[in-house]
């Protein structure tokens, strides 16, 4: 998922650098007797202001006092991880894998409730019969997909038959659908309505039939060597969900408002793929953490 982040994902993909895999970080500085001060980095996504959210949401489901000091810095998703093992970061979120669970300390805690992984398209309008004929997951087969070089969602297309079109520049991909050099372009349900908005020169609709789903949770993250800020925020988060704290905010967030709204994924015919890339600790049989589609 991606350039600008904070997987993969409004005017820029939480699959790219830092504001696709919608990254942020956060520097954790504890004073002896005083509140502790969390040092975030806040880019443009909307992805940020959503985790800095969440993270206020788990901080206030804990005891002890916390103090948010918010900057704003254009790093990439590498670098952020180096910070963080350095110890120049404490914090930092984006979509996970199984590679970055073996270099960090991963909050199993999926922070949007998998919503990262619905998966619905940016098309050519003039193409979705196409789509709409589309009654099986065979019928697939004929269609190619376009993802950015490196995204992680590339390979997970691909394990699961799917034709993928690569290009190493984001915004080359919306004028690559327009002109028909693939099918669709994939996105996060979170993303498609504000990207096409930022190309108002292409013609590009949000496809209406369809929904991909596969699991992508987007966690944060901290240093194996900071295994107490890990434990923290694990049960702050958990705290959040079981008093109702977490739902009311991710639900009553505009932006995922607005992307349930306008996706409206339970219309959808949707297709289960598997994510082989996963984290083998993922907390697939924790329902509560998860989005379902059938309560919505």
């Amino acid at each position: 998922m991606s350039p600008k982040y904070a997987q993969d994902t409004m005017s820029k993909h939480l699959s790219r650098t830092v504001k696709t895999f919608f990254l942020a970080s956060i520097a954790f500085t504890a004073i002896s007797g005083t509140a502790a001060t969390l040092r975030v980095n806040q880019t443009d996504h909307p992805l940020d202001a959503y985790a800095v959210g969440a993270l206020k949401v788990a901080l206030r489901n804990i005891p002890g006092d916390y103090n948010l000091a918010i900057t704003t810095q254009d790093i990439t998703q590498t670098r952020a991880i180096e910070n963080l093992r350095n110890g120049d970061m404490d914090v930092m979120w984006l979509a996970s894998n199984s590679e970055v669970e073996s270099q960090l300390i991963p909050i199993l805690f999926p922070m949007l409730k998998g919503l990262l992984g619905h998966r619905v398209f940016i098309i050519n309008p003039d193409e979705q019969q196409k789509f709409s004929s589309v009654s099986s997951f065979e019928d697939f087969g004929s269609l190619t997909f376009g993802q950015g070089q490196g995204w992680p969602d590339v390979e997970i297309l691909k394990s699961n038959g799917l034709n993928v079109v690569t290009t190493s520049k984001y915004d080359n991909l919306f004028y690559m659908v327009e002109g028909g050099r693939f099918d669709a372009f994939p996105r996060g349900v979170l993303e498609p309505w504000v990207e096409i908005s930022a190309h108002p020169e292409l013609e590009l609709a949000v496809e209406k039939h369809l929904v991909l789903i596969y699991k992508l949770p987007f966690y944060f993250f901290v240093s194996p060597e900071n295994q107490a800020l890990a434990k923290t925020l694990k049960q702050g988060l958990d705290n959040a969900l079981k008093n109702g704290d977490f739902d009311e905010y991710f639900y009553n967030t505009e932006l995922v408002k607005d992307a349930l709204s306008r996706s409206q994924l339970k219309n959808r015919l949707a297709f289960t793929l598997q994510n082989p890339f996963l984290g083998k600790n993922t907390p697939l049989n924790v329902k509560e953490y998860w989005l379902n589609l059938d309560e919505l």
